[in-house]
């Protein structure tokens, strides 16, 4: 089900906690509800629906990705750069990472663990910044 975007700054920057299998219909949802902002949105994290869990999509050109309960756990190349979110008006400075090594939970709750450089890579630690409450 396609939800509306949670644009209240205080509900954004409180932690998200962990996903469990109960989660099933907050994937479902952001991932319809990314494909219904395609044009606009290249990941979501569940706060921006208004779901306190550790889950994003992220979209990685013909197919959108779901993570639980990510994690980076390594990350180089520090650069700074500008972003802009669906939950917040205009673009922002931040510091970003040129590659990032992320766990996490698939929709079947199967442990991963992935590489991601560049574009992707700055999707997913914006998207898991959103998890921990910080929103850029």
């Amino acid at each position: 089900m396609v939800r509306s975007i949670m644009k209240d700054i205080f509900f954004l920057n409180q932690k998200s906690e962990l996903a469990t299998k109960a989660d099933a219909q907050v994937i479902q949802d952001l991932l319809d509800t990314l494909k219904a902002n395609k044009e606009g949105c290249v990941g979501m994290a569940a706060n921006m629906i208004g779901v306190k869990k550790r889950i994003i999509v992220i979209s990685m050109g013909d197919m959108d990705v779901p993570m639980i309960n990510p994690m980076i756990v390594n990350k180089r190349g520090q650069y700074e750069t500008e972003e802009g979110c669906l939950s917040l008006i205009g673009v922002r400075k931040t510091n970003r990472f040129k590659e990032i090594e992320v766990e996490y939970f698939d929709s079947g709750f199967k442990k991963r663990r992935g590489k991601y450089s560049g574009w992707i890579a700055q999707i997913i630690q914006h998207e898991v910044d959103h998890c921990d409450g910080i929103v850029i």
